[in-house]
C-alpha cells in the first residue's frame, strides 16, 4: 500500500512537471473496432499497432462498438493489446458484448459513452446457442486473468492479508457464467452486462465520456495529432472476398466455368474463370489463417481426378467419385476456421463443418442448375457462337439413324483412328463414329460391328 502511494506521488509530480508539455505535443492513434471480431478485425489490429510504433504514438485509442464475434480472434487481440509498449484505451461507443467485453478489459483504461454496456461474454455456437460449459471455463480464465493482469493491492490486516483487486476478477468471470455470484452486483441467474454507471462504480470504467475529443479534452491532451487506421485497399479486397456470401458466388463461378469448358472445349476463357475463382476463393482464407495448405491440395488433387474421368478414363466411376468428394471436402474445410478449441466436441464441430458444407452444396446444385439453363442463351447468337455445335448430322461425316446401324451389324472394317474408347471407322468405305465394346482399338486395325444401341455402333477388333 505504501510502495503505491509513493507511486502515485511521483506520478503526480511528474504531470505537474512534465505532463503539460507532453499532453500538448501528444500522438493520438485510433483503431476502430466497429464490426463483428474475426480474422479481419485481427489483421486489422496488428496493422493498427505496427503503424502507431512507426509513428512513435503517445496513446492508441480503439474506438469500440460490437456485439462480440470469433473468441480466438478477440485472444490475439487482447494479447496484442497486453503487450503493447504504448497506452492502450478503449472508448466504447455503444457496445463492448462478448469478445469486445475482452478486447476492452485488456486496455490500461476503459472509457464509456452514456448509455453504453459493457458485459455478456457468453461463448455461444455459429447458430446462438450456448456452447458446451468446456468453452465457458476457457472464456472464464480468460477473462479472469485479464483482470488480473491490470493489478492489484495487498492489504495487511492483522493476520489476514486482503488482495483488493483494481478490476475484480470474478466480475469478469460473471460476465461468461450466470453461476458466478457476485454479492451486491448480480445473483446466480443473470450473465454480467454493465451500464456506463455501474461499471464507473465497479471500476470497469475510467470515466465518461460522448465522443473522441470529448475523452481526449477529459484527459488534458492538447494540440494533439490524430491518425485513424484506415485499410487499404488490398485489405479491403480481402474483407469484401472472405464475405460468405461471395465464397458461395465464387463456387458457382468455379462450377460454372468448368461446365462450360466442357460444352465448348478449347474456348480457354470459361476454364480461365474457373481458375480465376479458385484463386480468390482460397488466397484470402488462406491469408487469414483458415484454410491449410492440405485442404487447398485436396481440392486440387479432387480436380484433376475429374479432369482424368473426363478426358482421360472411359466412363465415369470411381475417379469421378473421388474426385468430386475431395473437391468438396476442400472446399468445405477451407471455409471453417482451424484455430478453434480442441476439446473434442463432436457436436460443436458438426454445426460448424454442416453450415460450411451446406454453403458450398448449395452453391453446387445452384450453379450446375443456372450453368444448364443459360448455356445456350450465352453461347447461342453470341461470339461464341462459332465455339457451339450446331451443324447438321450429315451421313457423310459418319452421323448415323437407328435404321441404318441395324443394317451395319456384323459388318467388318477398320479404324481411321485409334478408339478410346470412341473414335471413327472405315466400314464398305463410309466413315461412321464408333465405339469399342471393350478395351482399346488402334488406328489401322480391323473392326467388327457388334451390335448398335442409341443409333450408335459397337464394334470389336478381328485378328487378320
Amino acid at each position: 500500500m505504501i510502495k503505491k502511494l509513493i507511486t502515485t506521488i511521483l506520478i503526480i509530480i511528474s504531470v505537474f512537471s512534465f505532463g503539460q508539455n507532453e499532453l500538448e505535443n501528444s500522438k493520438i492513434y485510433v483503431l476502430n473496432i466497429k464490426q463483428e471480431i474475426g480474422p479481419a478485425s485481427w489483421r486489422h489490429t496488428q496493422k493498427a499497432f505496427e503503424n502507431a510504433n512507426k509513428l512513435n504514438s503517445d496513446l492508441i485509442i480503439i474506438h469500440m462498438n460490437t456485439y462480440g464475434g470469433l473468441v480466438d480472434a478477440a485472444d490475439s487481440i487482447r494479447t496484442k493489446i497486453l503487450n503493447s509498449k504504448i497506452p492502450v484505451y478503449v472508448f466504447i461507443d455503444n457496445n463492448a458484448a462478448s469478445a469486445g467485453a475482452l478486447i476492452s478489459i485488456a486496455c490500461d483504461s476503459i472509457y464509456m459513452r452514456s448509455g453504453a454496456r459493457i458485459g455478456a461474454a457468453t461463448v455461444v455456437t455459429q447458430d446462438g446457442s450456448k456452447a458446451p460449459d468446456k468453452y465457458q471455463a476457457y472464456m472464464r480464465a480468460t477473462m479472469r486473468a485479464t483482470a488480473e493482469s491490470k493489478g492489484a493491492d495487498t492489504i495487511i490486516n492483522g493476520k489476514d492479508t486482503i488482495i483488493k483487486w483494481f478490476r475484480d476478477p470474478l466480475i469478469a468471470e460473471a460476465m461468461v457464467d450466470e453461476s458466478i455470484v457476485v454479492t451486491g452486483i448480480v445473483d446466480s441467474t443473470k450473465i454480467l452486462t454493465f451500464t456506463t454507471e455501474e461499471a464507473i462504480k465497479n471500476n470497469y470504467c475510467e470515466g465518461k465520456a460522448e465522443s473522441l475529443k470529448d475523452l481526449l479534452s477529459n484527459l488534458g491532451y492538447k494540440d494533439y495529432e490524430i491518425t485513424k487506421y484506415e485499410p487499404d485497399t488490398i485489405e479491403q479486397f480481402i474483407d469484401f472476398l472472405i464475405n460468405p456470401i461471395f465464397h458461395g458466388l465464387l463456387i458457382m463461378l468455379i462450377v460454372g466455368g468448368i461446365y462450360f469448358e466442357l460444352q465448348t472445349p478449347g474456348v480457354g476463357f470459361p476454364l480461365a474463370a474457373a481458375i480465376l475463382a479458385a484463386i480468390l476463393y482460397f488466397a484470402p482464407l488462406y491469408v487469414e489463417g483458415m484454410a491449410e495448405n492440405w485442404e487447398i491440395i485436396i481440392f486440387v488433387f479432387g480436380i484433376i481426378l475429374i479432369g482424368l474421368e473426363v478426358f482421360v478414363i472411359p466412363g465415369f466411376g470411381i475417379a469421378g467419385i473421388v474426385g468430386i468428394s475431395l473437391a468438396i471436402t476442400g472446399l468445405t474445410l477451407s471455409m471453417v476456421d482451424n484455430v478453434v478449441f480442441d476439446y473434442g466436441d463432436i457436436s460443436f464441430t458438426l454445426k460448424v463443418l454442416v453450415k460450411a458444407f451446406m454453403t458450398v452444396i448449395i452453391a453446387l446444385i445452384s450453379s450446375f442448375v443456372l450453368s444448364i439453363y443459360f448455356s445456350k442463351k450465352v453461347l447461342v447468337g453470341t461470339m461464341l457462337n462459332k465455339y457451339v455445335l450446331n451443324k447438321s448430322q450429315d451421313i457423310k461425316d459418319g452421323y448415323i439413324s437407328s435404321s441404318i446401324s441395324n443394317k451395319l451389324t456384323s459388318k467388318t472394317g477398320e479404324s481411321l483412328t485409334d478408339l478410346r474408347p470412341s473414335g471413327k471407322v472405315m466400314i464398305e468405305d463410309e466413315m461412321f463414329d464408333a465405339i469399342a465394346a471393350y478395351g482399346y482399338i488402334n488406328k489401322g486395325e480391323k473392326i467388327k460391328v457388334t451390335k448398335h444401341e442409341s443409333a450408335q455402333i459397337y464394334v470389336v477388333k478381328i485378328d487378320d
